[in-house]
């Protein structure tokens, strides 16, 4: 299975902001081997919440479904050997 149970994010293209459709996940700053300690973030009862490691503001959108981001290439995906 190479689904992740937590949706992860990077920011290789080094936007300000990041709109996801979770409000748990993880950052992993940019795509290895750029990336960054992968740490969780939870939302909790914010909509809003700033990564410690990149400054990357991830923001909740009600649109978007869990594991979705805009813009859609900051979603982390695993790669198929």
């Amino acid at each position: 299975m190479s689904d992740h149970v937590v949706p992860h994010f990077h920011n290789d293209a080094g936007v300000p902001i990041i709109e996801i459709g979770s409000q748990e996940f993880m950052c992993v700053g940019a795509n290895p081997p750029f990336d960054h300690p992968h740490v969780f973030l939870d939302l909790g009862n914010d909509n809003e919440i700033i990564c410690p490691y990149c400054s990357t503001l991830y923001r909740f959108a009600t649109d978007l479904a869990a594991g979705q981001s805009r813009p859609p290439e900051c979603v982390v995906k695993d790669k198929v050997a």
